[in-house]
C-alpha cells in the first residue's frame, strides 16, 4: 500500500503544474518560482479588467443602442450573414430563472409569489445560465466589438459597421415599418 501512495504522489507531482500537491509537496515542473504582482486600480478604484466588465454591461444596457453583427466563414472569410442588432446579441443559453431549486438552497427567489430557495447565483447582467465562449473589446475609436467561434462560422458582433467586401446573405428588414404586425 505504502508503494502504490508513493507512485501516486509521483504522478501527481508529474500532472500538477504549481503549487502544493495532496502529498504536502511543493512542485513546479518547469523549476521556475511562482511571482507575485500588485494590480494598482485606476482613480475610478477599478482594475482594467474590471472596467472592461462594466464598461461591457453599461454598453449592453444602454437604451436604443444598435450593432451589427456577422457571421463569417472561417473557411472562406467570407460575411455569410450581416443583421443590425438592437440592443446585444443574447446567447440561447441565457435566462431569467435559475434551472434548479429545493432543500439547502440559499438564494431566495420567486415564482408565481411563492419564495423558493436556489444555490444558482444571478450574474452581473441580472441572469442565470452559460454564455457561449467569447471574447470582447473597444478598439482604439472606441468601437465595441464581440467575437464567438463556433462549428466553422465567427460571429462578430460590434457597435460599428466592418467594411467587408461583400455578403452573401443579408437579413435586414425587407417590409416598411407600416407592413409589420
Amino acid at each position: 500500500m505504502k508503494r502504490y501512495f508513493t507512485g501516486f504522489c509521483a504522478g501527481l507531482a508529474l500532472v500538477a503544474s504549481m503549487g502544493a500537491n495532496e502529498c504536502g509537496q511543493t512542485i513546479s515542473r518547469s523549476g521556475v518560482n511562482p511571482a507575485d504582482i500588485k494590480i494598482n486600480p485606476g482613480q475610478d478604484g477599478l482594475t482594467t479588467e474590471q472596467r472592461n466588465i462594466k464598461d461591457r454591461l453599461d454598453a449592453d444596457n444602454k437604451v436604443g443602442s444598435i450593432k451589427h453583427l456577422y457571421v463569417i466563414s472561417a473557411y472562406s472569410g467570407q460575411v455569410i450573414i450581416y443583421s443590425t442588432v438592437r440592443g446585444k446579441v443574447t446567447s440561447g443559453g441565457k435566462r431569467l430563472t435559475p434551472t434548479t431549486v429545493g432543500e439547502g438552497s440559499k438564494f431566495p427567489i420567486n415564482f408565481n409569489d411563492q419564495v423558493h430557495y436556489t444555490n444558482e447565483v444571478l450574474q452581473d447582467d441580472g441572469s442565470y445560465g452559460q454564455s457561449m465562449d467569447y471574447l470582447y473589446w473597444w478598439d482604439t475609436k472606441g468601437a465595441f466589438h464581440q467575437h464567438y467561434v463556433a462549428g466553422g462560422q465567427i460571429v462578430h458582433v460590434s457597435d460599428q459597421p466592418l467594411a467587408v467586401k461583400g455578403i452573401i446573405i443579408n437579413m435586414e428588414l425587407t417590409q416598411k415599418p407600416e407592413q409589420e404586425k
